[in-house]
């Protein structure tokens, strides 16, 4: 692999496309080979299943999960057959939880497959630590099923035209100097943006080149699409309006702002989905806007901080394509909201509707004198303020709170800041430290995401 990298650093730009052109082909194989078409098949004739049928399907793979991952699996061997009725969904509350760092302690005896037999997928690590799962191709193959199906019915299909923006670090020296930040597969029209390079100098030659290339979709980070969006807004570049069937957000939570921003810009609806890189059960967004939860796709638990079922908390999942690493009883570190039972959604899809997914339950700022700041108040605290090109908030103390901004220097002025800071006085009180770091820019994670919110000081908290 190491040598295939130093080759691909010394090709012309054209080569390079052709190599991603045929990594691409080599890993669409095992996506989209298989059972793939079968499930594909499977998913659209489910589309309008009555809630009781989604919920016979969800008990019976239950089940079946259950006692495929005890026969499999040494840890949950140990872990589950101790429990009477242990694959009965009806007592789930019954079976432990799985947090992230038992996963990662234990991940060999969770596992029911090699790594040569399975296909590997490496979480971005945006806590600081990353995890390795396995996938089985039968698995994988069901999961871009499923995907697929929720995209095409917003009109997408494979082949057409697509703009990607993720963390996949292709660029060359070269690339950089030629102010060139993207790689195209040409077999399956799809070109990749550097998600490392958002910097407001090189937004102008995104822009360009997006029109230039005119996708009919966009996939992947939505902080990247919102920068593009807001340079555009701000500078008078025009998008032209049109072009876009669908915008699909990967990866990171949207709030209402950045739905806003990027959809009005790029004239396009956004279509949101939550899954996750080990292999959470799906979310999706209708065309009317309504999130459903998948129960085709595993279980989804909501609770309260003593582990009672909530409208509104923390999500627990138990995941039915994971059968490589299992994830039961997940206790992923998001949050949602779910809407009234009695609600139902004019689309035709009768799983449960979700009213809000909140994000992530870690990103989070905690003030002595407030409490917990959460991703939604920190994001609102540009209310009222103009030229605030990027902002990160970072806490690496219980007295002391470190904001870094980026800001446009033609709009940006001391009455802006002044707004800006009362709206973190608001929220967090008047006794922690403010320190406020002014940057040209502030860097994505490893895996390409971006973070508003850096809580190093989580570990001296009991909340």
């Amino acid at each position: 692999m190491k040598i295939l990298q130093r080759l691909y650093c010394i090709f012309p730009n054209f080569i390079q496309n052709i190599f991603i052109t045929w990594f691409n082909i080599m890993a669409y194989k095992k996506r989209y080979g298989g059972k793939y078409k079968y499930y594909k098949k499977m998913f659209f004739n489910n589309r309008n299943l009555s809630k009781e049928e989604l919920l016979k399907i969800q008990k019976n793979r239950y089940v079946a999960f259950l006692k495929l991952t005890v026969l499999k699996s040494e840890y949950y061997k140990k872990n589950l057959l101790k429990i009477e009725d242990f694959n009965k969904i009806e007592t789930i509350e019954k079976l432990p939880f799985l947090s992230k760092e038992i996963l990662r302690s234990n991940v060999d005896k969770i596992n029911t497959i090699t790594k040569n037999k399975g296909i590997i997928s490496k979480t971005g690590g945006t806590t600081g630590k990353s995890l390795e799962v396995l996938f089985t191709h039968d698995n994988m193959q069901e999961r871009f099923a499923m995907l697929d199906d929720f995209r095409d019915r917003q009109g997408y299909k494979l082949g057409e035209r697509t703009a990607w923006f993720s963390g996949k670090s292709i660029l060359t020296s070269r690339d950089l100097k030629k102010c060139r930040y993207w790689k195209t597969d040409y077999f399956y029209r799809v070109r990749y943006y550097s998600t490392f390079h958002i910097h407001h100098h090189n937004l102008i030659y995104y822009i360009k080149d997006l029109i230039k290339f005119r996708p009919k979709f966009f996939v992947g980070f939505p902080s990247t699409m919102f920068d593009i969006a807001k340079y555009g807004i701000n500078n008078g570049l025009q998008f032209p309006n049109g072009m876009l069937k669908a915008i699909f957000p990967t990866a990171e939570t949207i709030n209402k702002e950045m739905r806003e921003v990027i959809e009005s810009y790029f004239h396009c609806k956004m279509y949101n989905q939550y899954a996750s890189s080990e292999g959470a059960p799906f979310i999706f967004e209708c065309k009317y806007g309504i999130l459903h939860l998948e129960l085709q796709s595993g279980v989804f638990e909501v609770l309260d901080e003593y582990n009672n079922p909530s409208q509104s908390g923390r999500l627990v999942v138990t995941s039915f394509t994971s059968e490589g690493t299992p994830l039961i009883r997940y206790d992923i570190g998001d949050s949602i909201t779910l809407e009234d039972e009695s609600k139902s959604c004019q689309c035709g899809n009768n799983n449960p509707l979700v009213k809000e997914i909140l994000g992530r339950i870690d990103d989070f700022i905690y003030s002595p004198e407030v409490g917990k700041i959460n991703l939604g108040n920190v994001s609102n605290t540009l209310k009222d303020t103009k030229g605030i090109l990027k902002f990160q908030a970072i806490q690496n103390s219980l007295s002391k709170l470190i904001l870094k901004i980026v800001i446009d220097k033609k709009i940006y002025n001391k009455k802006i800041e002044k707004n800006f800071i009362q709206n973190w006085r608001d929220r967090i009180g008047n006794s922690m430290e403010l320190e406020v770091q002014y940057v040209d820019d502030i860097s994505v994670e490893q895996s390409g995401k971006f973070r508003l919110v850096k809580n190093n000081i989580k570990h001296l908290l009991n909340v």
